[in-house]
This record gives structure tokens, sequence and C-alpha cells, in this order.
């Protein structure tokens, strides 16, 4: 059997965590930048607040229902995220760590278990040691299991927030149930089209042949057919090397200069070539996009992405960043309020299976350069070497102006208690 826990409403139950007091009031997590909210506490929810809600459209309800908003706390959420995924480790010895807030179990060799209540004690456990609420599903497959997890977190005071798929009149029950827009994988452009054809649960999804399946959808739509049907076909997967990195950011103001986005991008690729030195790691293709604040109606509308492509592998500022401000230079149009741009690096591989070029190959001393950058900016708070495309004098901070205390990362935010 597979088991998949989930934490409730993740950043809102890390901040309520932290403050009791927040228990039952409708409590409000942001993104980036206080630009949107990410996560929402039922209370929330049930004052009609859709996800990615852009705050300041809301800002007159959320006084009026008195909701308190929060900035984004990385490092809480972080540090709450690896005590919950610890705790659950010691109830069986094979896991795979989905997300921040949802972590893949395998019991293999629990028959003579009563999974319900073995769920019932490790709920109560993390509960009692970090104070976040969790729902707990379980089934034979992984496609199921997230099936089972939606059916306790949607009826918690029937199932206490655990739920097994353990039959097969448990099974059909559920994907009857469950809309086809919700089934684990199927996204938007696959619910429309399944939905026109008249395939409006997971139930009728399986009822489907797989030579329809595999024809509409590939072999990734069989698949996810099959463990629906409870036949197993995605185990446990390792953590896995990035496929891609990215930097991206909203600003707290539209820039309108090329020089103002050409720091920012500068910066990314920056930040993205030192993530893949610390996976010792190289990319061959860098992606630069930027777009405008598509909430400005009331302002012309432009977005833009391109991709670069390396004449070898590369993990140095200097070659990423190069590559970067060249795509820029190609995608930026003057006249447009930019409210958000980023940088993704591509086409990574380990260092072992680095592809040189025969005729055109960087600099030889860019590695030991990058060496001696990162040691030099590791050692202070902020970074004391840059490239001379970046300002100096900017720091990297993000508006947070209702940001909540580190107070299980950092020693000067500790709670104190009277």
């Amino acid at each position: 059997m597979y088991g998949l826990a989930d934490c409730n409403n993740f950043y809102v139950s890390a901040e309520r965590s932290q403050n009791p007091t927040l228990n039952g009031k409708p409590v409000l997590v942001l993104s980036n930048n206080d630009g949107c909210a990410i996560s929402r506490s039922y209370e929330v929810k049930n004052l009609g607040v859709p996800m990615g809600a852009p705050a300041f459209e809301y800002a007159k309800l959320f006084k009026e229902n008195s909701v308190e908003v929060f900035s984004t706390n990385f490092p809480l959420y972080g540090d709450m995220s690896n005590r919950v995924m610890k705790i659950l480790s010691e109830f069986t010895p094979e896991i795979e760590i989905y997300s921040v807030d949802e972590v893949f179990l395998r019991f293999k060799g629990f028959e003579n278990y009563d999974l319900y209540n073995y769920g019932i004690q490790m709920k109560e456990k993390v509960n009692k040691l970090t104070r976040i609420p969790i729902s707990i599903g379980y089934a034979p497959t992984k496609a199921l299991a997230k099936v089972a997890n939606r059916i306790a977190k949607k009826y918690p005071k029937e199932w206490n927030g655990v739920y097994v798929i353990d039959s097969e009149e448990k099974r059909l029950k559920a994907l009857k149930w469950l809309k086809i827009g919700d089934v684990w994988g199927i996204g938007r452009q696959y619910e429309k089209k399944l939905q026109s054809m008249g395939i409006l649960n997971a139930l009728q999804f399986t009822q489907q042949s797989d030579y329809f399946v595999q024809k509409e959808m590939s072999i990734t739509g069989l698949r996810l057919k099959r463990e629906l049907e409870g036949k197993e076909y995605l185990e446990l997967e390792e953590k896995k090397r990035k496929k891609n990195i990215a930097t991206t950011r909203s600003f707290d103001k539209n820039f309108t200069e090329y020089s103002q986005l050409e720091e920012r991008v500068s910066t990314f690729a920056t930040r993205c070539a030192e993530k893949l030195r610390k996976e010792k790691s190289y990319c061959s293709e860098v992606i630069v996009f930027i777009h405008t604040n598509y909430f400005r109606e009331d302002q012309p509308q432009y977005s833009k992405s391109i991709k670069i492509k390396l004449p070898q592998p590369s993990n140095s500022d200097i070659t990423i960043a190069k590559a970067a401000i060249k795509a820029l230079t190609i995608i930026f149009k003057k006249g447009y309020y930019y409210k958000k741009a980023g940088v993704i690096v591509d086409g990574i591989s380990p260092e072992p299976y680095r592809q040189y070029n025969l005729f055109d190959n960087e600099d030889e001393r860019h590695g030991k350069l990058m060496k001696v950058v990162d040691y030099l900016n590791k050692s202070l708070p902020n970074p004391v070497v840059k490239l001379g495309s970046q300002d100096f004098g900017k720091r990297e901070k993000m508006k947070q102006e209702k940001l909540s205390l580190r107070s299980t990362t950092k020693w000067t935010e500790l709670l104190e208690i009277e």
C-alpha cells in the first residue's frame, strides 16, 4: 500500500504553529513581494478569496473581515517541512518527498497493520510535535493514494483526516466522486478535452479503452489510467538531479528602462549559475522571459521569452550572464511597464559528462575564478563580488511588509514566553 501525507493549508498552518492565537481566524499568506494569495485558511476560502487573488484587489475585503495577512516566510516553512518529513519517516523507511508539503510513503510488509489507526498515530504525532495538521490517504497505487488523500481532506469530520481505499467498492465509489479536472496529472487542457467528450469523472476515464487513452494522452495518460484501476505503475522516485533551474522575480515597481531590466536579468543569471555550481552541474541553454503586469488592464501588455544556446555547457557567472543579457536585448521593447522577469537554465548535465566544444571553449580560468567568488560571497551576509552588469549597491530584498518571525531558524527571533 501507498500513503500520501499532505499538510493542510501548509503556509497558513506554519504561521499558526508559531502563533496559536491565529487558530480559527481568517489567515492568508502572500507570494513574493506580497503580490498574490498562495495559501488560504478555510475561513478565507469561505470569504470567496480564490488562489492567486491579487492582494490589492481584495484589500478592502481583508480589512472588513479582519483577515490576518502574512508575507511568505520561506525559512520558517522550509524548517517546518523538514520537521514534518522527519517525523513521518519514522513510520516507514520508504518515502518520497513530493513537494514542500506532500510526501508519499510506501508500506511494504504492513499487511497485518490497521493502516487507518496507524495513520491516526502519524497524524497525532505530527500535530503534537509541530502543530501542523495533516491528511493521509492510503491506496494500492500512488494515483489512488492521491484520491484517498483528497477524500480525507474533503471530509475531515467523517474520516478524522485519514482515508483508506482498500476494496474495489471503495475504489469505484471514490473515482465516481472525483471530477476529471481533479485527477492527479490531468491539467486544464486535458480536462477541457475530456469533458468535451463526455468524460466528467475519474471512473468514466478508467472505462475508456487503453488505445483511446494512449492516443489522446500518450503513454503517460495510459499509466495514469492503470494506476487508477489499481495497477501499480508509479513507484517511489529517488531524488533526481534538476532538469532546469530558474530564478524569477516580480518587481516592487514597474520597470520601463532597459538598464533596469539588464541589472535584474544579470543578477538572476548569476543566481542560476551559483545553483548549478552547488549541484556540480552545467547548463547548455539559457532562457530569459519578461512580461508586464497582467492585472493592469489600463496599461499595454507584452510578454516574450527566448532561448540562447551556449557554445559549450557552463556554470560560470560570466558566460551565463552574457548569454542572458544577449537574450534580453533581443526581446526588450521600449514603451512597456515591465513587472516580472526571469532566467531559466536548461540542458543540465552533471560535471563528469560535460561536453566540450572542439573549436570554441570557455576560458579555463572561469572555473577557478568562480570557486574564489563563491568562497568570498559565502563568508559574508551579502555578496561582495559581483559582475559589472550588476548593481553593487542593490541588496536582494523582497517586499515583505507582513513578515512573521523566523522563530525556528534565527536566534534573534526566537519566541518569547512571558
